[in-house]
């Protein structure tokens, strides 16, 4: 154990024993953010039986635990490599690795990459958002995520009104059971209890 100890406290790994760390806290990371998701989703959108719900919880959430887990340690390895080539500023560093290690493990669009890009893509673009307001020089107003969420929410429901296609499938679909749905009724018991 000593042995073990040793090589953990020694300074000359802690660029491999972070990509270690970096692959474990994106598992752990992974399951924590898919389990509960899963759990939620499958049960109030999903048939099937007990074990067929159960399954797919661990499926989804094995999947997103690896593809985070993996996407930390290629970023980490990369991270490393290009710091100790020392050609590129640290910003270009962490972009390229990042890039590499999103294309190869989130590349593929199927839903749970999809979701992360979007979500992630929305926090970038008010990142930026923010950033440039700063550089301004102007104060933000008091009512500035007012406004930002009116215009995001102004804008998706103008979308869905003229062109839904464009917009992911699954937000169309949901607004489609809210907002358009929400016209059609033939009984007090569609009108309230189920759309038919």
């Amino acid at each position: 154990m000593d042995i073990v100890e040793h090589i953990v406290r020694n300074p000359r790994n802690k660029d491999v024993l972070s990509i270690v760390k970096a692959a474990r806290n994106g598992l752990v990371y992974g399951a924590k953010i898919r389990f509960p998701h899963a759990l939620v989703m499958t049960f109030l959108f999903r048939s099937g039986s007990l074990k067929k719900k159960l399954t797919s919880i661990l499926k989804a959430t094995r999947e997103h635990s690896l593809k985070l887990g993996t996407y930390a340690a290629i970023y980490k390895t990369l991270l490393v490599l290009l710091r100790r080539l020392d050609f590129m500023s640290e910003g270009m560093n962490t972009f390229v690795s990042g890039f590499v290690g999103g294309y190869l493990i989130f590349g593929k669009n199927d839903s749970i990459n999809h979701q992360l890009a979007l979500y992630l893509f929305s926090r970038t673009v008010t990142a930026i958002l923010k950033k440039g307001w700063s550089a301004s020089k102007l104060s933000v107003p008091d009512n500035a995520f007012a406004i930002f969420s009116a215009l995001c929410w102004g804008t998706v429901m103008m979308m869905h009104t003229l062109d839904s296609k464009s917009l992911q499938a699954s937000l169309t679909s949901s607004m489609d059971y809210i907002y358009f749905d929400s016209e059609k009724w033939s009984s007090l018991y569609t009108l309230l209890w189920h759309n038919k």
